[in-house]
């Protein structure tokens, strides 16, 4: 029985396996080395697991019906709760009718609130929580 022979002679009589194995290589590695500065650049964590949903309720002044609308925005996490400008926040509240604008003055104290979450400070927020009243 004769095994498979693959000729990778060329034309020339020289063996362009070689040549070929060494550029798909190289090309691997520069892969490699590209997609590393990439996640350097973004921060080391890419946008589909950069954030986990987490329960923004624990804010005070932020209920499910809240949550529901920050969640339609793409504010799922403590960070990104904190990252927010007071206006994104009002303008949602507008946004989402009359049974919520009432809710705008509560915004002031929402991503400090959150940052706290964030960082893990569960004492510290409980202790200004005991003191606001309705996320004011």
């Amino acid at each position: 029985m004769k095994l498979l022979q693959i000729n990778t002679t060329a034309c020339d009589g020289s063996d362009v396996f070689w040549s070929w194995f060494l550029w798909l290589l190289a090309a691997f590695i520069l892969g490699l080395i590209i997609g590393w500065i990439l996640k350097q650049i973004s921060g080391g964590v890419s946008s589909s697991e950069a954030y986990v949903k987490q329960d923004l309720t624990k804010v005070e002044g932020v209920g499910p019906k809240i949550e529901g609308l920050l969640n339609k925005k793409g504010i799922i996490s403590y960070r990104q709760l904190s990252n927010t400008s007071k206006k994104f926040l009002e303008d949602m509240l507008v946004e989402a009718g009359p049974a919520f604008i009432t809710h705008r003055g509560m915004t002031n104290t929402w991503p400090a609130q959150a940052k706290l979450a964030e960082l893990g400070e569960w004492d510290e927020l409980k202790k200004w929580q005991d003191v606001l009243k309705g996320g004011v």
